[in-house]
């Protein structure tokens, strides 16, 4: 085929076979290439190609063409080149030419491929002797590292080991000092309220020390005092509990009765009924409805202490805004006193507030609590008049009890105010 390529190149193109001739203008290697098929055909099928093909070849080595024709072989000559002559001349026996130039080069890729396996397994076996070489000072070098790997290790565990009894005992004692700073604290925390505490009472008994001196002062220069008022004041409830009690009953207005003149002993009283409502639980509904139509009841309210239980999310001047404005239609309703106490060590400043009208306001001094101030206020009141103290705080309930006012959970209050 490349010789028939490399003929189709330099005839003319009219001479070329048909079939061939769009290759002619190719380049030859790139024309044996691709008309590789084509070629192969033609030369299988077409005589006289073949014989032209083989034209060259005559006049280029006409000893060899004129030996293959006469079926005498070169003992030197090509084996490849025999079978091309061979091929395209076709002489008597010309198959066998070609079997034996193939069986030759067979014999010579056969001996060229030991050959390359010869030097191929020369040279892995030295590969594979500098392997072992470089293996075995890998290996070597490895065991050196593995020894200085141990010994590092077992000094860092040794290392550890101390690390670990050090950080225990630092430990240990970290926490008998914690502990003992712990109790220290709480020593010196409860030693601290309990200063404060006895502070704010100092503080109150002073107050209250100067309140009543200003009081005393007051009265004189009016040309009364305190008992006065509250005799007055218990007068006053006494009349109307008393106006209250006829009309319900429809009694006459006889003063007493011939019984009542017969001498005789009469139990004691129980203290517990002074208290107004004591026949009603603290978590009764009806509770306040019914202390709010006692005669001139004293009605006291723990102003945050209600707000906080009912609506502590708004701010402290709207929880005071809402309070009082449920508290001034309470007072229109009932008519009863109203007093309602803020703590004032939440301000920062004097508050002004426009106060409903029948509604007391009034803040702690500076150094005095809400708890302190309804305090006085109960402790200021005739005994026998009837004080209601609302405040869900358990100090004050107690307080209100043993001061003989009726305390009231600020629950209800709340629910009061929500059908006001």
């Amino acid at each position: 085929m490349d010789a028939a390529a490399e003929l189709i190149g330099s005839l003319p193109i009219e001479e070329v076979p048909l079939p061939l001739r769009r290759f002619a203008r190719f380049e030859r290697r790139k024309r044996a290439k691709l008309a590789g098929q084509h070629i192969a055909a033609r030369l299988e099928k077409d005589d006289a190609f073949r014989r032209r093909v083989a034209g060259p070849l005559r006049e280029a080595q006409p000893d060899l063409v004129e030996a293959v024709e006469e079926g005498v072989l070169p003992p030197a000559a090509d084996p490849v080149r025999v079978a091309v002559i061979g091929y395209l001349l076709r002489p008597e026996g010309w198959t066998r030419l070609v079997e034996a130039a193939r069986d030759e080069l067979e014999r010579s890729a056969s001996a060229s491929e030991g050959e390359a396996a010869e030097r191929r397994i020369a040279e892995l076996r030295e590969e594979v002797a500098a392997a072992r070489t470089a293996r075995a000072a890998e290996v070597e070098r490895l065991r050196a590292e593995l020894r200085e790997s141990k010994a590092e290790i077992s000094e860092l565990r040794r290392k550890l080991h101390e690390a670990r009894l050090k950080a225990k005992a630092s430990g240990e004692r970290a926490d008998a000092l914690a502990a003992g700073t712990e109790r220290e604290l709480a020593a010196a925390r409860e030693g601290t309220a309990a200063a404060d505490k006895e502070l704010r009472r100092l503080r109150g008994r002073l107050a209250r020390a100067e309140a009543a001196a200003e009081a005393a002062r007051r009265a004189s220069r009016e040309g009364r005092n305190v008992d006065d008022v509250r005799l007055r004041m218990l007068l006053d409830t006494l009349v109307d509990a008393a106006q209250g009690v006829r009309r319900e009953l429809a009694l006459p207005s006889t003063i007493a009765r011939p019984a009542d003149a017969v001498p005789g002993v009469e139990p004691d009283r129980l203290a517990h009924r002074a208290l107004p409502g004591r026949a009603l639980s603290d978590d009764d509904p009806q509770l306040l409805d019914r202390l709010l139509t006692l005669p001139q009841v004293h009605l006291i309210i723990d102003g945050y202490n209600v707000t906080k239980t009912g609506y502590g999310e708004l701010p402290l001047a709207d929880q005071r805004n809402r309070l009082l404005s449920g508290l001034g239609g309470l007072a229109a309703q009932t008519r009863a006193e109203v007093t309602c106490v803020f703590d004032g060590a939440e301000l920062d400043a004097p508050v002004a507030i426009a106060a409903p009208r029948g509604v007391r306001v009034l803040f702690s001094q500076p150094g005095q609590t809400a708890d302190e101030l309804i305090g006085e206020l109960v402790r200021a009141e005739p005994s026998g008049r009837a004080v209601v103290v609302v405040s869900s705080d358990r100090e004050v309930a107690d307080a209100a009890r043993r001061a003989s006012a009726r305390p009231a959970p600020s629950t209800l209050l709340l629910r009061r105010l929500g059908r006001t």
